[in-house]
């Protein structure tokens, strides 16, 4: 038998089935739990999808998938079901992204870090700009994504982990935590962040940043969140801006050297590297906010260095990452032993 050679018939013959019997006594007539993370959306109502799939195959091939037999995720059972033309949404919303905190955090703050009630008319507003950012797309997004219920949980959640808080702690997670932080220790940046997301959103000059987003991975450190970092790559790599800065130093008899390692493309790699170099805005976009770059924002700098800077927050200025390195190269071996630390943490 060929696992998914199931066809929209047999899976509308099998929602017509649940219906009939009521979502438990069909699980437990074919030996499924509830999905844990995957439903069908159809006609208003929400099925299962893994048993779904899994007993729409008895109507082509004359018996049930035992829930064993396959995957309920992406692969197997979504699948199948997106190929008939179902959709197929999520049972629980996902994490929170910095973003979202970034905006819940500025309207905890504003309220005296305390939380706020599903009925509070600042939690709606708040509620319909997460819709407007869209940190996931569609079909990863649960019913109840980002409502006022769970936007009001969300703030009490972030307002537990506040040194003042006296009352029972919440299931707020790490990020939570960090973000809160963030706020308490560069207040006006955070702030200055949030007004930067919303205006950006509800003018429609920012656009989501996608968990999946290539450019920005693990391993970048970026304070004001995905979108607005992802504004600022976009002004660093304005080719008119580059073509001026190297124009000016050049003109003023500089070299395309690193600002902060000194290394020169045009050296290493020959007439390939000539001319070559990435240009980095110093100040972060969420503490200079909108407005136009000058040349002296604009520092040249090689692309290792530029992925250090970005690694993690506070972003160093070339001029303190090129501090760093010559004192790394005076005590090459002072940095082993927390390096070997963090190493053994990292594996623990």
């Amino acid at each position: 038998m060929e696992l998914g050679a199931i066809s929209r018939d047999d899976i509308l013959r099998t929602l017509q089935e649940y219906d009939d019997l009521g979502a438990q006594r069909f699980l437990d007539l074919y030996g499924y739990k509830e999905a844990r993370k995957f439903l069908i959306l159809h006609d208003g109502g929400e099925y299962d999808s893994k048993a779904i799939a899994g007993v729409a195959h008895k109507h082509r091939h004359g018996r049930a998938l035992a829930p064993s037999e396959f995957s309920g995720g992406l692969g197997h059972a979504v699948d199948w079901l997106k190929r008939e033309g179902f959709r197929v949404g999520v049972s629980r919303s996902p994490r929170w992204t910095r973003d979202e905190l970034i905006l819940a955090c500025d309207v905890v703050a504003q309220n005296g870090w305390q939380g706020l009630s599903a009925a509070d008319p600042r939690v709606k507003e708040l509620s319909d700009l997460l819709q407007i950012l869209g940190a996931y797309p569609p079909e990863q997004r649960a019913t109840e994504y980002r409502n006022c219920n769970g936007v009001a949980y969300k703030t009490l959640n972030i307002a537990s982990f506040h040194p003042d808080y006296q009352g029972r702690p919440t299931n707020g997670g790490q990020l939570d935590r960090e973000v809160l932080y963030d706020f308490l220790n560069q207040p006006s940046e955070m702030a200055q962040a949030a007004r930067l997301l919303r205006e950006g959103l509800r003018s429609g000059t920012l656009h989501p940043a996608l968990p999946e987003d290539e450019e920005l991975d693990d391993d970048i450190g970026a304070p004001e969140g995905r979108v607005l970092y992802r504004r600022h790559r976009t002004r660093e790599r304005n080719k008119g801006l580059r073509s001026r800065k190297i124009a000016s130093v050049l003109k003023k008899g500089g070299t395309l050297s690193c600002e902060a390692c000194g290394f020169d493309f045009g050296k290493v790699y020959g007439a390939r590297g000539e001319g070559y170099i990435e240009c980095h805005h110093v100040v972060p976009l969420h503490e200079a906010g909108e407005g136009t770059t000058k040349l002296a924002d604009l520092a040249l700098i090689c692309s290792n260095c530029h992925r250090m800077i970005h690694r993690s927050a506070p972003w160093p200025t070339p001029a303190e990452l090129r501090q760093m390195i010559q004192e790394q190269a005076r005590n090459p071996d002072a940095a082993l032993p927390q390096q070997r630390s963090e190493l053994r943490a990292a594996e623990a």
